[in-house]
């Protein structure tokens, strides 16, 4: 057995989540316990679960967010490590078997993520360029958009206390905020395999519930900047990065007549203009 516990939130997804959760079942080496957080759903998925899946531990809580239902699961369980699974994907049989044994071979990292396949309405696609995933150093590749999947990562409990866990605020691009914090303090392990697939196109995905998802990570990367927590050379890039997705946001903002996002996007971008021209040129 791998010390790890599985948490898999879900809302109002009863049609597919026994695939999430059978292909943990269904998993070379067993893990510690398997954690569903209900985050208020309202189709009976928790009732059906509970009846189908009695070994499982089931939460539940009034409708949160997925952020709020990963931090329920965290704080509950009991593994040394803790993987995600979204609700609509899927792990192929080896992935914790594999992840085991490369940070068993690894012991100085402290999270470890995967390659993975994309289905996109029942077809494989290929992933772009830029979303390539990889390991070691990454905080500058993970700064564009994420590249780390939930459903793929394994973490050691320990990193959660020492960078925090998700945040709640967020209605989207809470993992790219972890991510971010992560990668700027530690090394990232990756298998250079996929062991999940990773399905998409639904009508219920958070992706197409928020247009300009970029407006979100601009408020992460304000963040850090603010924090004053990053190394020189992270700063760099980050202020880099702020600058390009501001510019792109204010092109979108200004066609969509947002006069307010504007004027306030227009002032954080002079501000990091005027902040890179005086500390790298």
């Amino acid at each position: 057995m791998f010390d790890c516990s599985v948490i898999i939130p879900v809302y109002n997804r009863i049609g597919l989540i026994e695939r999430a959760i059978d292909s943990v079942a269904c998993q070379t080496v067993p893990v510690r316990e398997i954690i569903v957080v209900d985050d208020g759903s309202t189709d009976g998925v928790f009732d059906h679960l509970k009846t189908s899946y009695p070994d499982i531990r089931l939460l539940r809580q009034t409708r949160a967010g997925v952020s709020a239902a990963r931090n329920t699961g965290i704080a509950a369980s009991q593994g040394r490590w803790v993987a995600f699974l979204d609700s609509d994907d899927e792990w192929l049989p080896e992935k914790i078997e594999r992840q085991a044994n490369w940070l068993s071979a690894h012991p100085r990292i402290k999270i470890c993520h995967s390659d993975e396949i994309w289905i996109r309405h029942q077809v494989r696609v290929n992933q772009k360029k830029r979303h390539q995933k990889r390991g070691g150093w990454i905080y500058q590749h993970c700064l564009p958009l994420c590249v780390i999947s939930p459903s793929a990562v394994v973490i050691e409990r320990e990193l959660f206390q020492l960078v925090g866990t998700f945040d709640q605020t967020l209605p989207v691009c809470e993992d790219y905020d972890l991510w971010l914090r992560i990668t700027r303090q530690f090394e990232v392990g990756y298998i250079d395999e996929p062991l999940l697939l990773k399905y998409g196109g639904h009508a219920d995905q958070l992706s197409k519930e928020y247009e300009a998802m970029d407006r979100y990570r601009i408020k992460v990367l304000a963040r850090l900047l603010e924090e004053n927590v990053l190394t020189s050379e992270q700063r760099k890039y980050t202020l880099e990065t702020a600058i390009d997705k501001l510019n792109i946001y204010l092109k979108g903002a200004r066609k969509r007549n947002k006069t307010s996002e504007v004027k306030e996007h227009e002032v954080l971008l002079m501000k990091y203009i005027a902040q890179y021209l005086g500390e790298y040129l």
